[in-house]
């Protein structure tokens, strides 16, 4: 090659250099200046190096915030943090969370699986303060006018679960008279209408909770355990979120967590045995596994000391089957993923949280409802998985347990900030509906103006 030619290719190269890195640093300006965008994060995302949760997990910080500007009804107590106890003092209509020791507290038990709408209320309150520290990727408003999406802080779950069955001289529940009278506010407010209430963010986690109003709220954004008792026109994987269900056993520790030789349970189930629907499933195996010697399949619940025995089994066993009952999904999957016990997924017609996100089958093991029936192929199945096969699903459980734990304050990849999240990408198809929509709106506003 000549040394004229060599200068060319020289001269060439460069240029595509400085070109890359003037590119790259008028995008991030540019972001920096935008950051409140959905756009911008979008944009982010392509043009910076992604980061697996592991890193996530570390000090690791973002260079700058994409805000989600939610508006939140202040809605009486008595569709919140009432429903906890808790009294306010004069005017006030939330507790203050400037102090972790004095937030109200949720029951324990079940109770507490259903608990989404808690978490999120408290996220919300504590963006208004600078003296709780958590991420900067949600923020309240005070107009609907400037927010993304609009969050009704109805404890739904915790209503049905209290306040559903009738007392007394009752002929209505309290359930059903919050329900009727959350109806009435919400078809009443100009928030609602502006939309219809597509921009609206509801909660109702337990499969029976809201179940007067949802038909008449089926236009708004729902944050559901899944979808078995809805029908798909009011709930759905296009406008929906999925959230996990809150763990009841404890959490092990990285360092805690048994290695493969020594977890001598192959594989895990304790609970309800007996269920309707789609959960004649679990009898079938429970007659196939039962007489397997390292199986474990039982009967169980969580009174007395249930809970704890769950934990303690599922933590010294390598796999932990999580079988569809009365509904596709249960909270035994996130209690088996914090147990770090590789879960075994056979429920067909189950939605997962965060799969936009998670690749669940990096930690999981998925199979058909009629393959695991037949005798014989799920314990073969599982026995042919090798230590390295399983050592691989295992690390990679330790490193995505954060994103199913609700905290308060939330912290970076937890629940609350995936849930927020997921909730942002559902906007994007919301607000690309809602403009097609405000076409001819326009235009005819347009118009009205030219003819006067």
């Amino acid at each position: 090659m000549s040394e004229k030619s060599m200068i060319s290719s020289k001269l060439l190269f460069y240029t595509i250099t400085v070109s890359t890195l003037l590119f790259i640093v008028s995008s991030l300006f540019f972001l920096q200046r935008n950051d409140s965008s959905f756009t911008s994060s979008l944009v982010r995302k392509l043009i910076l190096p992604s980061t697996d949760i592991k890193n996530e997990q570390t000090d690791a910080k973002p260079v700058s915030c994409g805000v989600l500007k939610v508006f939140m009804y202040d809605l009486p107590s008595e569709f919140h943090f009432g429903l906890l106890n808790w009294h306010k003092k004069g005017s006030e209509t939330w507790p203050s969370v400037k102090n972790v020791s004095t937030v109200p507290s949720y029951p324990g038990g079940l109770n507490r699986q259903h608990s989404v709408e808690y978490w999120l209320t408290l996220d919300l309150l504590a963006s208004e303060t600078n003296e709780v520290k958590r991420p900067c990727s949600t923020m309240r408003v005070k107009s609907a006018t400037e927010a993304d999406i609009v969050f009704v802080p109805f404890f739904s779950s915790l209503s049905y679960n209290r306040k559903s069955k009738l007392s007394g001289n009752e002929t209505t529940s309290v359930d059903r008279l919050l329900q009727e009278r959350l109806l009435e506010f919400l078809k009443s407010r100009d928030e609602w209408k502006r939309f219809g209430g597509k921009d609206h963010l509801i909660v109702a986690h337990h499969p029976n909770s809201l179940l007067y109003a949802r038909n008449s709220l089926g236009s708004a954004m729902f944050v559901l355990s899944d979808f078995g008792r809805y029908p798909s026109s009011i709930a759905n994987l296009e406008k929906d979120v999925i959230a996990p269900y809150v763990h009841v056993v404890k959490t092990v520790s990285n360092n805690e967590s048994a290695p493969f030789e020594k977890r001598p349970v192959l594989a895990y189930f304790q609970g309800a045995i007996y269920r309707k629907d789609g959960g004649t499933i679990r009898q079938e195996l429970y007659n196939l596994l039962k007489d397997e010697k390292d199986v474990h399949f039982a009967f169980g619940t969580v009174r007395g000391n249930g809970t704890k025995q769950t934990g303690k089994g599922m933590a010294s066993s390598k796999f932990c089957l999580n079988i569809a009952g009365d509904t596709p999904s249960s909270n035994r999957l996130f209690d088996s993923i914090v147990s770090h016990c590789v879960p075994v997924i056979i429920s067909d017609q189950i939605e997962l949280p965060f799969e936009d996100t998670l690749d669940y089958s990096g930690f999981s093991v998925f199979v058909h409802s009629s393959e695991a029936v037949k005798k014989g192929f799920l314990v073969n199945l599982l026995r042919g998985v090798t230590e390295d096969q399983w050592r691989k699903k295992w690390e990679r459980l330790k490193e995505v347990v954060r994103c199913f734990e609700y905290r308060f304050p939330s912290q970076p990849g937890d629940s609350v900030d995936m849930i927020w999240s997921a909730v942002s990408h559902k906007l994007a198809s919301l607000q690309f509906d809602v403009h097609r929509k405000n076409r001819y709106r326009r235009s005819e506003g347009f118009e009205r103006s030219l003819s006067t």
